[in-house]
Order: structure tokens, then C-alpha cells, then sequence
């Protein structure tokens, strides 16, 4: 085997790993990508024969690209019309994404993970959902120890504190299939029932036509925005399930023409989060895996 035959052996061995770093640091699969290309380039360029464990070297790479891209990533997010979502991932073949665990993967714990440092963030992805210990994670973020157990402590408690406990994945399925039955028929009744009490609509769309740019909050609220658009929005919409970031969504289609992907984050009181990925471009790949 050719040295560069070997370094693409190693780098594909470990390849799940780096886009599940990348992946759940940036909340975009697109620009996880692009950083796991970024680090296979540079890993060709490396003297590898002083690297002494490279899962180690490569993974601290990923996470070191992956902070100063979240950095930039930030700015431009700045001028992004309307709320940004998280793009959501198939992870039906791989439920974990790489990782020992799917901790730090539903997109309702992104999107906690938004309001992080970059720093709180990559420490949490590591410990939560790699199981990294403390040591390396400090090597990694060029930090100490005890540091690294403050930034992971502050990470926990910020998610712990604003997350609700979600539904199982089988309840999840079944309030999502409740409530796009009740959201074609526009039954406010029934979709009010579904809602807890503060439940938000969020629509992604940065500034496409027809997309909300604005959280629509409240139970009431929230039904009533929906049954306003149940008379010609479902005309023709074929609805196919995909397993996202470990739970059911819905890719919405009219004939050929993709329209977005939706999907519900719940907890016992009800649906907590109406969520409308409808920019196209975080979402075709996806469109792609449906069935």
C-alpha cells in the first residue's frame, strides 16, 4: 500500500467521526462537509510520520477548524432573513452520526447550542456526545483541564435549563402525522389540543417568498396561522417520512417541485416547536433519502 493509499485508509476509517464533530459544531451538513474535505487536503500535506495517533490529530484538526468556522459562520447568520434553523440530517443509517452516542444531535439541542461559545460548544460536543476525556479535550482546545470541565458544566446547565424532555421517537411520529392532518384540514381545534401552551412556529426560508420571517408564539396563535393557510397551501402536496437527526420529518412536495421539509420537537405537554425548513438549499440533500 502507497503512503498517500495508507492515509486514505486512515481518514476514511475515522471519516463518521470527523463529520459528526464538524456536523453537530456547525448545525449545517453542507458546511460539515466542506471543513472534512478541508481537513482530508490537509492531511495529505501532513508529515504523518510524526503523528503518533492520528484519530487524535485528525479529530483535533476537525474541532480547531470547525470553532473558527463557527466564528464566521455567526456573521453571516447576522444578515440571514428571518430565523435560522439548523439543516436537518438523515440519520437513519447512522443514528449516531459517528459519535459513542446520539447526544447533542436533536435539532432542538442545536439550536440551544447556537447561543454557546465556540468553545462551550466544541467542549460539550466532545465530552456529551464523543465521551472524550477532560485531558484531551484540553489539548484539543489548548486549554486546561479544570477549564474544560467549567466550559462543559456551562454548556450542560444552559441546554439542561431551556431543553424540555422530549417525547419518545414513536410519539414523536405520531403528533407529527396528528398534525399535518389537522393543518391540511385547518381544524383549529384539533390542532390546539396538539400545542403546548407556548409552542412556536419557526420558518427558515431566508427571505423566500411566502415563508414567515418572524416565530409565530402561543397555542392560539400558532393554530390560527396555520388553519389561515390550510385552504390552498395542501392543494396537491405529497408528503413522504424521513428520519432526521433522530426523529420523523416530513418532505413536502407538489408533483416534482420540492417545498420543504417539517417537522415537530414535543414534550409531554405537547408540540413545543413547529419547525419549517424551507430553504431549498439546506434541504435538497435530504429531499434526495425520502421515501
Amino acid at each position: 500500500m502507497g503512503d498517500l493509499d495508507e492515509a486514505a485508509s486512515i481518514f476514511t476509517g475515522v471519516r463518521p467521526r470527523l463529520f459528526g464533530i464538524a456536523y453537530r459544531m456547525l448545525g449545517s451538513a453542507s458546511e460539515a462537509e466542506d471543513l472534512v474535505q478541508d481537513v482530508w487536503l490537509r492531511w495529505q500535506t501532513t508529515d504523518r510520520s510524526v503523528v503518533t495517533n492520528p484519530g487524535a490529530f485528525l479529530a483535533t484538526t476537525t474541532t480547531r477548524l470547525a470553532i473558527n468556522e463557527l466564528q464566521s459562520a455567526r456573521a453571516r447568520r447576522e444578515t440571514y432573513i428571518g430565523p435560522w434553523l439548523p439543516e436537518p440530517i438523515d440519520t437513519s443509517a447512522d443514528p449516531f452520526l459517528g459519535a459513542e452516542r446520539g447526544e447533542a444531535l436533536e435539532l432542538a439541542v442545536l439550536m440551544l447550542m447556537e447561543k454557546l461559545t465556540p468553545h462551550e460548544r466544541a467542549a460539550y460536543v466532545l465530552r456529551e456526545a464523543f465521551d472524550y476525556p477532560y485531558t484531551q479535550i484540553a489539548e484539543i482546545l489548548h486549554s486546561t483541564e479544570p477549564a474544560v470541565r467549567q466550559l462543559v458544566s456551562r454548556a450542560r446547565k444552559h441546554v439542561a435549563g431551556e431543553r424540555k424532555i422530549p417525547v419518545p421517537e414513536n410519539a414523536q411520529r405520531r403528533l407529527l402525522v396528528a398534525f399535518l392532518d389537522a393543518a391540511r384540514t385547518g381544524d383549529l381545534d384539533t390542532l390546539e389540543k396538539l400545542f403546548a401552551a407556548d409552542v412556536a412556529s419557526l420558518s427558515d426560508g431566508n427571505g423566500a417568498h411566502q415563508v414567515s420571517r418572524k416565530a409565530v408564539v402561543g397555542a392560539t396563535r400558532v393554530a390560527k396561522y396555520i388553519a389561515a393557510f390550510s385552504t390552498w397551501y395542501w392543494e396537491g402536496v405529497d408528503v413522504r417520512w424521513v428520519t432526521t437527526n433522530g426523529q420523523t420529518s416530513a418532505v413536502m412536495r407538489r408533483g416534482d417541485t420540492l417545498l420543504g421539509v417539517v417537522t415537530v420537537n414535543a414534550s409531554e405537554s405537547g408540540i413545543d416547536q413547529v419547525l419549517w425548513m424551507m430553504n431549498l438549499d439546506k434541504i435538497a440533500a435530504l429531499a434526495a433519502v425520502a421515501s
